[in-house]
């Protein structure tokens, strides 16, 4: 299928959005990935063929299982909508499993793809998104022993399944992985009973504090999703795959400014990244735990749009600021790689989704192997021939 190049006509206005609110603005060798194809031709269901969307494919040895798991903290409100009551998060659960067990897992439902879509003002197919061809199979079965959790959270707006190839490509490598969307903060995000809960936080962010009210708020969220991963309270039927003395967080966005503050209260992460978020509550009492700070070559401007050279001193662990040329602000999700293939050009960055794809998970997984299985990684020591736009930042 042919498919003509149009520029994005509200991607750069959504992320200009998000960094608004993540950044204090006014207004071991790593396996390469495969190639994504443009498409991939699917006969399974009608006989004819059809070209959609694909994630690159996991690197790893395992095959990967996906849980999904809801969520309710019953002692807070939510902040956003009073009168829902409790707060309520929407986890996908990614894990290592055994191969040819379950089935093929949606990427996401059509209404949650549209909604995105809509949000950054794109013109493609919502059931294209939605049919993306992912490699997570629900009710896999899981293979045996007891491995390193990651908790990831989504940008503001953006849904948790724009951080699924990242989640793939960490658990079939070992890890499980649970990628998290907070109620009302997404442009659309299905949780049970048939409901699609939108950003109704975007009508409420306006104010120049906002960005670190949203990461408090989540700081609050990840504590509670690792209450119920781990320990007595555990909600998840797999959750005795988990080491819960190995637990890494991270994420985009104000995803990755949110992990700064879980770090700040709660003790159970032992490594945290940020991939592109400005930080909104600086780092205190991390106690030498270590951080990645993984972005665009604007995060190293002078004027400190990030503000990670004022916190650059508060990191007093093992501790790297990368930059990524010709990247934008969703290169370090799966927006590029689906819109390359949809013909959608993004004049923020440059950098093309397969080789995006590549380096976000080449350096994030070297950093949680480093940290969390304590295994070298040469990768993390400087710029290497392979990886010639991956720059090490020395404030």
């Amino acid at each position: 299928m042919t498919r003509t190049r149009t520029a994005v006509r509200g991607l750069a206005v959504a992320a200009a959005i998000a960094v608004a609110l993540a950044v204090p603005l006014p207004a071991t060798a790593v396996a390469q990935t495969a190639p994504a194809p443009a498409a991939v031709t699917d006969t399974s269901t009608t006989g004819t063929t059809a070209s959609r969307t694909a994630l690159p494919r996991p690197t790893g040895p395992f095959a990967v299982g996906r849980d999904s798991l809801h969520l309710v903290d019953e002692s807070r409100k939510d902040p956003w909508v009073p009168t829902a009551n409790a707060r309520e998060l929407m986890l996908s659960l990614y894990y290592p499993a055994r191969a040819a067990s379950g089935r093929t897992a949606p990427y996401t439902s059509t209404e949650e793809a549209r909604l995105l879509l809509e949000a950054f003002q794109v013109d493609a197919s919502a059931a294209a998104v939605s049919a993306t061809r992912a490699y997570a199979r629900t009710g896999a079965q899981p293979v045996g022993g007891r491995f390193p959790l990651v908790v990831l959270s989504p940008g503001f707006t953006a849904p948790r399944s724009t951080l699924t190839h990242l989640a793939e490509d960490l658990a079939s490598r070992g890890y499980v992985v649970a990628t998290v969307d907070h109620a009302y903060e997404s442009a659309g995000t299905a949780f049970p009973g048939g409901r699609i809960l939108t950003c109704v936080a975007c009508e409420q962010t306006q104010e120049p504090e906002s960005g670190k009210v949203i990461a408090e708020v989540r700081a609050k969220d990840l504590s509670f999703v690792l209450d119920r991963l781990v320990g007595p309270r555990a909600a998840w039927r797999h959750s005795g795959l988990i080491d819960a003395r190995r637990i890494g967080m991270g994420g985009h966005s104000i995803g990755g400014a949110a992990t700064v503050a879980v770090m700040n209260s709660d003790r159970r992460v032992r490594a945290g990244m940020n991939m592109d978020g400005g930080i909104q509550v600086m780092p205190e009492g991390l106690g030498g735990r270590p951080f990645l700070l993984l972005g665009t070559q604007r995060s190293a401007q002078p004027e400190d749009p990030y503000t990670w050279g004022s916190a650059w001193p508060r990191f007093e662990g093992w501790k790297r600021w990368l930059t990524v040329a010709g990247s934008g602000h969703f290169t370090f999700t799966d927006v590029p790689v689906l819109f390359d293939q949809l013909g959608v050009d993004d004049p923020g960055a440059t950098i093309s989704g397969q080789r995006a794809a590549q380096i976000t998970r080449a350096y994030i997984a070297a950093y949680f192997d480093r940290h969390l299985r304590g295994t070298a990684q040469p990768l993390l020591d400087g710029p290497t021939p392979a990886h010639p736009e991956v720059g090490f930042h020395r404030p």
